[in-house]
């Protein structure tokens, strides 16, 4: 589940110029499964009925596990993967394997960028983008270590991603170097 070549290394090179992290929830694989499932129940019903039950209740049948099945599996497989992207000017947040939805913060917009031990999803009321006005935006794939980004508007954005402190260090580095010419 971790991956910590995120370019960490020795303090004979050059800091790197680009950060990158990602996280991984293998247990909403079992969630897109039930997805397919309900999806394949609904085609099923929809090829293999001999329509005697009636043409209004098979529709709603069929409709109904269809649309649940897509719900459930592009829902979770967006939320399945998430990568993050840090380099001089912003900050970039890819969730599944197709980047759909990404959110690109500007490094000018951050004030600073806190380590934290342990997001859970619960406490944002589950997987996935989520926005809870108290304590601000955040994309959470998994349970565990995050990146906490203090917003210059106020507002806070987390996201789940292995080495986290790893982010928050190279983060504070472009901060500060952003900062210092223009003192």
């Amino acid at each position: 589940m971790r991956d910590h070549t995120h370019g960490e290394r020795g303090s004979t090179e050059a800091p790197p110029d680009v950060w990158t992290g990602s996280a991984t929830n293998r247990v909403q694989w079992l969630l897109a499964l039930a997805g397919a499932l309900c999806l394949a129940l609904g085609i099923e019903l929809a090829v293999d009925n001999m329509w005697t039950s009636g043409i209004a209740a098979l529709a709603m049948s069929v409709v109904g596990c269809i649309a649940a099945g897509l719900l459930i599996l592009f829902g979770t497989l967006a939320f399945v993967h998430v990568a993050v992207k840090v380099d001089k000017d912003c900050l970039e947040v890819r969730c599944g394997h197709m980047g759909v939805p990404r959110r690109r913060i500007l490094l000018s917009h951050v004030v600073g960028a806190e380590f934290a031990q342990v997001v859970c999803p619960r406490q944002w009321g589950g997987w996935g983008y989520r926005s809870r006005p108290d304590i601000g935006t955040a994309v959470v794939v998994r349970r565990g270590e995050g990146l906490v980004l203090s917003l210059g508007d106020g507002r806070k954005f987390t996201v789940t991603v292995d080495d986290a402190e790893a982010a928050v260090r190279f983060i504070r580095r472009r901060l500060s170097t952003v900062r210092s010419p223009a003192a």
